[in-house]
């Protein structure tokens, strides 16, 4: 795999979320390793230290959207952070926080996007769709608002400049969806998102699902953001997540996904979302996300090439 510039940046959100504790997550996944772990596979690791939101007390959104002029305080933060790091041609990898995070991060590399002339795509990784707005949001908790933000709903007016790029929601796949909210079904249907639920991964394999999203990326030539949720993976192995639901990603699936992705190449920036340390058991959810996060870079037992020549070897001696 190619050796890449990664750049560490801690994003302490926590107000997007009603249980408190996602601010500690970027130093359990410092504590956990990260940087080593992708520094031993031969890239160039920096740590940026953590973000500090923007003033945004110009913001004030009609419907039902809690602390909202902090979210859009980290949103813009966030936006000035994914951007400036991707145009100085390095891969941001966030460390989160609370889902709220991806508001910034992908509107950043969105921008970044449009200006190389080339479409985002986003891999929502996650049990949610997070495409509420704050006219559909029955909690009010804007961790479940990114997606829609980032697609350019409206009801969002001011967190960032009139006429952004935003991402097409076509362009958005999200894998292991399993919670989502009447209002959020209508507006995704409608709006086009690809989405890939629990079912379709019983159904049709996750290897099948991953290959056919990363042939649609290849083909219109897009840039690609991972946003990858702890409650993506079921809660019996990552259990340091405050929205957790059963019947997720279990720990072959998730590492076959990080796999996929490292030999297509195509990841270009990375959300690790929702993780709560206060939740967690002894840093297990932690070292697991560290863990993924350097299959997705290049950490393999053997090289496929390998693998197929032993399994190859078999059925010619069959």
């Amino acid at each position: 795999m190619e050796k890449r510039r990664i750049a560490l940046v801690g994003a302490p959100v926590a107000l997007g979320a009603s249980r408190p504790g996602c601010a500690m997550g970027p130093e359990a996944m410092r504590i956990a390793g990260l940087a080593e772990a992708l520094a031993e596979l031969g890239h160039e690791v920096s740590d940026h230290g953590d973000v500090a939101p923007m003033r945004a007390d110009d913001v004030s959104l009609e419907g039902h959207a809690r602390h909202a002029a902090h979210i859009a305080g980290w949103a813009r933060a966030l936006d000035e952070a994914a951007y400036g790091l991707l145009k100085d041609g390095r891969l941001p990898i966030f460390m989160g926080g609370d889902h709220a995070l991806a508001m910034g991060t992908v509107s950043g590399a969105a921008r970044h996007a449009h200006e190389q002339g080339r479409p985002l795509c986003v891999l929502w990784l996650d049990a949610h769709a997070d495409f509420n707005t704050p006219t559909t949001s029955e909690s009010g908790n804007m961790h479940g608002m990114p997606v829609a933000f980032y697609c350019g709903e409206a009801g969002f007016e001011g967190i960032l400049p009139a006429g952004r790029p935003t991402v097409a929601p076509r362009n958005v796949f999200m894998i292991g969806i399993r919670s989502v909210d009447a209002r959020e079904r209508e507006l995704i249907a409608a709006r086009g998102v690809r989405v890939f639920d629990m079912r379709a991964i019983d159904e049709f394999g996750v290897a099948a699902i991953v290959r056919r999203i990363l042939a649609e990326v290849e083909r219109i030539g897009a840039m690609l953001h991972v946003s990858l949720d702890v409650d993506f993976l079921d809660p019996t192995i990552a259990p340091g997540v405050g929205t957790a639901v059963g019947g997720g990603a279990n720990l072959r699936e998730a590492h076959l996904i990080m796999e996929m992705l490292c030999e297509s190449g195509l990841t270009s920036s990375m959300d690790i979302a929702e993780l709560n340390p206060y939740l967690d058991e002894r840093g297990r959810s932690a070292r697991l996300l560290a863990d993924l996060a350097a299959s997705l870079f290049g950490r393999q037992v053997l090289d496929k090439v390998s693998t197929l020549a032993t399994v190859k070897g078999l059925q010619n001696a069959a």
